[in-house]
């Protein structure tokens, strides 16, 4: 390995490290702004989403398949299912897409 290496792998960590480190130490009092409060509240679930997203559109043999459970899986949610319930039924409509596009 080249020596530069070593430095570009220090500075990531520093860079890494920083990001973590610098909202904990500089902020010391609650935050009182809403749209902050409400801004950091939704970051976890836009985080899973964006993750999640591209999953379900390439786990399946077509991607219809997966974008129609992905549209009754949002209906089913919207309607008062539990996760389970919803990942069951979005299973099934995955299957019988599977059955009836193959």
């Amino acid at each position: 390995m080249k020596p530069d290496i070593y430095i570009w792998i220090i500075v990531m960590a520093l860079a890494t490290n920083a990001c973590r480190v610098l909202p904990l130490t500089l902020i010391k009092k609650p935050i009182e702004n809403s749209f902050i409060q409400s801004f950091l509240y939704y970051v976890p679930y836009v985080t899973l989403a964006v993750m999640t997203f591209p999953a379900i559109m390439e786990a399946t043999q077509s991607p219809v398949a997966g974008a129609l459970a992905l549209i009754f899986g949002i209906a089913a949610a919207w309607l008062g299912a539990g996760l389970f319930g919803t990942a069951a039924a979005c299973c099934v409509v995955v299957l019988i897409t599977e059955l009836i596009i193959i």
